[in-house]
């Protein structure tokens, strides 16, 4: 029997610092999407370089994530937050300076490195947390994407649309500061360390091989995806990824441990999670659009950007919301069931969007649906990743898990981007989405939900799988 632990006192102060953190760093994520139109000409730039603002933070989150877990699992997680909160507030700082292209994409890109936050928060928590709070406490973590996300949008609005647009960047280094202070006050350092050293090689592999794919992924609509640039992006992707991975399962101190990511339960886990990112993101991208269109397309309904945001808000509140069932249906069920039934949800939403997509009110109603499953679905993967590797690699393998889901959105975006670029119609001297597009896109993210819940059950069952519940924390060897 596990003794107790020493933080059981202030374990419900820990979960708020941690789930606060996370509610904020993906906040940050979308305070500069109100600004996208408007950014060519506050940066004195073009569309397709102004779009850099946004590439480079995806790039630089989805390099960070499985790097700064492995570093955090080497050398203290809580340290490896404090560096994500200071390089977040730097680049907030950069950008609430500046006014010209270069250091506002720079500071996008500082601003990414915050991203690692949430997986190694879920990692600290296993650390440090008593059982019987742990399964709760992941559960409301994983929902704080969702919510900062939602929460963002309108927030972001209307302070874009009432002051000076550095004044996003001016609040975000606050919540930077904010999250620095927080966490040196309330969140203990994890006392389990692994034994070895770092992985530069692996991680400069890595590292090639994902802005390769990510870069092809994300810029192929401006570049062209027959673009010589394009192609050989997605043709030298593979091959980093192959050399990559002959150095990790010959090296005695990988940077991931692909034995481990390659076992069925982490493998099956980080594959659904590119699927349920996959799904996600495309209801998202629809639904915003159809939101802000005008009602004289016949299928617009002609919100601004903050009537918009605040019919998408509840979404996230959802997720939050649903964190504590999600809980308990795992402490009863298994987070295979809790996976699957989060994956027929979201596909439940899409189903829903088929029939009723003609007034706010019922977009809102679809929407909370699949954001209860998203919620659902992303409570489960932290005790299923957890539950299938060492405690000394808990914050490297949540950093891939959460690096599967940014690898689902990208590829969403692509996806659906090409095709409302490609199903259009004429308004006035433009051309936008038709609604037989958007309704394309809902409908691929329902697929991507349905095959999600197909994979999931690959999963072993609950006899097999390892209870991270039941695992103590181990301390470090002296």
């Amino acid at each position: 029997m596990s003794s107790p632990s020493p933080h059981a006192e202030r374990s419900g102060a820990i979960v708020a610092v941690l789930a606060g953190a996370g509610i904020t760093v993906s906040l940050m994520q979308t305070l500069i999407v109100p600004l996208i139109g408007e950014l060519p000409v506050l940066l004195d730039t073009t569309a397709t370089d102004a779009s850099w603002t946004l590439t480079s933070t995806l790039l630089a989150g989805a390099v960070a994530t499985p790097v700064f877990g492995r570093l955090g699992d080497l050398y203290g997680k809580r340290r490896l937050m404090l560096a994500c909160a200071a390089l977040l507030t730097l680049g907030s700082l950069i950008c609430a300076l500046s006014s010209t292209l270069v250091p506002v994409v720079a500071g996008r890109t500082l601003q990414g490195f915050g991203l690692p936050l949430i997986s190694l928060g879920i990692s600290v928590m296993r650390d440090v947390l008593p059982p019987e709070r742990l399964g709760s406490a992941m559960a409301l973590m994983s929902s704080s994407l969702g919510v900062g996300g939602a929460m963002g949008l309108p927030l972001a609005a209307a302070i874009a649309q009432s002051a000076d647009w550095h004044a996003l960047f001016w609040l975000s280094s606050a919540g930077g500061v904010l999250i620095g202070v927080l966490l040196l006050a309330v969140v203990p350092e994890s006392p389990v360390r692994a034994r070895s050293r770092f992985d530069l090689p692996g991680t400069i592999g890595l590292a090639t091989g994902l802005v390769c794919l990510l870069l092809a992924v994300t810029k192929g609509q401006d570049w062209g995806w027959t673009s010589g640039t394009v192609l050989g992006l997605l043709a030298a992707a593979p091959i980093v990824f192959a050399v990559w991975g002959f150095w990790e399962l010959r090296t005695d101190a990988p940077l991931v441990d692909l034995r481990v990511s390659a076992g069925r339960q982490v493998l099956v886990t980080n594959l659904v999670s590119v699927l349920i990112g996959f799904s996600m993101y495309a209801m998202s991208l629809v639904v915003i659009q159809v939101l802000q269109l005008p009602e004289s397309t016949g299928y617009g309904m002609g919100q601004t950007m903050i009537q918009a945001g605040l019919w998408m808000a509840p979404g996230g509140l959802v997720m939050m919301a649903v964190s504590p069932l999600a809980a308990r249906l795992v402490a009863a069920r298994g987070p295979k069931i809790a996976l699957t039934l989060g994956a027929l949800v979201i596909s439940a939403g899409y189903a829903l969007a088929a029939l009723i997509m003609d007034r706010p009110w019922q977009m809102l109603l679809f929407t909370m649906l699949i954001s209860a499953g998203v919620g659902l679905s992303y409570a489960s993967m932290p005790a299923l990743i957890m539950g299938a590797v060492p405690l000394t690699e808990t914050a490297a393998a949540n950093g891939l898990n959460s690096l599967a889901r940014s690898i689902g959105t990208s590829v969403s975006a692509s996806v659906v981007g090409v095709i409302l670029a490609h199903m259009t119609v004429p308004l006035g001297p433009v051309s936008v989405p038709s609604e037989a597009g958007f309704r394309t896109g809902l409908a691929i993210g329902a697929v991507s939900a349905l095959l999600a819940a197909l994979v999931s059950l690959a999963l072993p069952p609950r006899k097999s799988a390892p209870s991270l519940l039941l695992e103590p924390p181990v301390k470090a060897a002296a």
